[in-house]
């Protein structure tokens, strides 16, 4: 079982609108902060996002995710299918054929990660212009030497 995890499922009071960050970030026993380590995670992001509307086998998944290893994959679609947003399928066949698919569970959370993405795109040039910004003024603080 994964560090932290628990095996049971606890429930946090105070997750309402009216919600204090600390209280659920630091709260023993709320698995708030677990679950979004876990979806927030770009190899979590990337699985789900491709696994959207279709079924890929481990293989297709990996080649598709630049810059994963096989172990990492492995580690992130069992946790992923864990808590219940990826659904693993086995078939009985030689070589062995194991597909992957985003539970209904998991594509309601491809919903809330598509709308990052489109606040990310939509919002890219003024970070990018902020951060230049930022970088200008640390450069000007900086003695010359």
């Amino acid at each position: 079982m994964e560090e932290r995890t628990l095996k049971s499922p606890s429930h946090c009071t105070g997750t309402d609108h009216d919600y204090d960050i600390h209280q659920w970030d630091t709260r023993e026993g709320c698995e708030v902060r677990q679950i979004l380590d876990r979806v927030a995670d770009k190899w979590s992001l990337l699985a789900i996002a491709h696994l959207e509307r279709q079924t890929l086998r481990f293989s297709e998944l990996r080649r598709r995710i630049e810059g994963i290893s096989q172990r990492m994959l492995t580690v992130t679609l069992r946790q992923l299918e864990r808590d219940g947003l990826v659904k693993r399928t086995v078939h009985p066949v030689v070589p062995p054929r194991v597909d992957y698919e985003l539970t209904p569970l998991g594509a309601t959370l491809h919903t809330t990660i598509r709308a990052l993405v489109d606040w990310t795109e939509h919002h890219q040039e003024e970070i990018a212009k902020a951060r230049s910004e930022y970088d200008s003024r640390l450069d000007a603080l900086e003695p010359v030497s």
